[in-house]
């Protein structure tokens, strides 16, 4: 399922999904974004056991986001432009420590991100 505007599919990342190598790998090419907030959100960070994420995401401490319910809290990250198939292979980049919801951006663009599950 996507959800969008004007049918495209936004993938918000504050963390290793904005990294060059991660989205060659990920994506098979560099994404272009821009920068946007995630309201109501803070970030802390979890440890990574799967070597190949660890691998390619240079650390085994990655940022991980929590909802507070707190409209004054906010993540910094980008927003990006993904097809489908790239949303598909981002579901299999991220480890279990993560799920992927909707959210809305403070730039008002509806999109994906990986919270803590």
């Amino acid at each position: 399922m996507s959800e969008s505007a004007q049918g495209r599919t936004y993938l918000f990342s504050y963390g290793t999904l904005r990294q060059r190598e991660v989205q060659l790998s990920a994506f098979g090419r560099e994404l272009d974004g821009t920068p946007d907030l995630l309201p109501g959100y803070t970030v802390t960070t979890v440890e990574i056991t799967d070597p190949g994420v660890v691998a390619v995401g240079g650390t085994a401490r990655h940022p991980i986001v929590r909802a507070t319910g707190d409209l004054s809290h906010a993540v910094e990250g980008t927003v990006f432009e993904v097809t489908d198939a790239e949303l598909a292979a981002a579901d299999d980049h991220e480890v279990a420590n993560y799920r992927r919801v909707l959210v809305r951006l403070a730039s008002g663009l509806h999109a994906w991100v990986y919270i803590d599950s």
